[in-house]
């Protein structure tokens, strides 16, 4: 290390917080700027975990296969939202893909999380350094992002092999991917702020499980009654699914916008509790 890098380092460790203006939500001296420091060390530890990833993105292949491929055989073809006849297996797809992206999200920000948390006691060394509170949630939700991006890219190149997509606006479902694990990693850290103890980590198994079987993952939403729809529809991962079907079968539309602004209203309100928990029990 050179003069000038242990010029640079001195002066991050001995500076103070830098406060930038905040919101109503978020008071200005929670956040320091310096979010990009906990996102590489996420990065840098996660380069250890790549088997835990391969494995995560092995269960919705798995499901593809045996559902969408298998099943997919028996049932023929099914009604999407609009009313449009597609096979099964077209249907299933995208469901598959924001499961993944969800099931990425919330496990980089519950169980881990819970662990530097409550254990490791990392974020407290990280607030004793010029880092704030939504410095870590932030660079936590990021990294969710990020890993939720990996899943998708993985499941699309599943799909290209399997000659299963249809349009080049299937790309676009990499920023949706990454759209989708943000809000999930903001609703993850909001929610891992209340654990407890390991046994409160099943509650999140409780949603998560429920949510994939009954989000319109493997069946549309016409087969539940009328009244239940709409509970159906303002859950987040139906809100992705539809995203993610609207751009994989290639006419997004403008409903697609809705689901967007659905997605970043999570990350500003799930994020901003996030904030205000961390701080409160890392400082007060």
């Amino acid at each position: 290390m050179t003069g000038r890098d242990s010029a640079q380092v001195t002066e991050f460790l001995l500076s103070p917080p830098r406060p930038i203006r905040g919101s109503r939500f978020v008071p200005p001296w929670l956040y320091a700027g310096r979010a990009r420091m906990v996102l590489l060390r996420a990065g840098l530890a996660g380069r250890r975990a790549w088997l835990g990833t391969v494995a995560g993105f092995l269960e919705p292949l798995f499901y593809l296969l045996a559902v969408g491929v298998g099943l997919g055989s028996v049932i023929g073809q099914v009604h999407d939202a609009s009313g449009a006849p597609v096979s099964y297996l077209a249907f299933v797809v995208p469901g598959l893909l924001a499961a993944s992206t969800m099931n990425a999200a919330v496990s980089e920000t519950t169980m881990s999380v819970f662990f530097k948390l409550r254990h490791a006691r990392l974020y407290e060394s990280m607030v004793a350094t010029p880092l704030a509170a939504g410095d870590v949630v932030l660079g936590e939700i990021i990294w969710a992002g990020l890993s939720s991006v990996l899943y998708a890219m993985g499941f699309l190149v599943a799909l290209s092999v399997l000659g299963l997509l249809t349009t080049p606006l299937a790309l676009a479902a990499i920023p949706a991917a990454f759209l989708i694990g943000t809000g999930f990693g903001a609703a993850g850290m909001a929610c891992t702020s209340f654990m407890r103890s390991w046994e409160d980590s099943q509650l999140v198994q409780l949603v998560t499980v429920p949510m994939m079987l009954f989000s319109t993952t493997f069946y549309p939403l016409t087969v539940y009654p009328a009244p239940l729809r709409p509970v159906i529809e303002i859950l987040p991962l139906y809100q992705g699914i539809e995203l993610m079907r609207a751009l994989l079968g290639g006419v997004p539309g403008w409903v697609a916008l809705g689901h967007v602004a659905y997605f970043a209203a999570v990350v500003a309100v799930a994020g901003a509790i996030a904030v205000r928990r961390l701080d409160r029990l890392l400082l007060h």
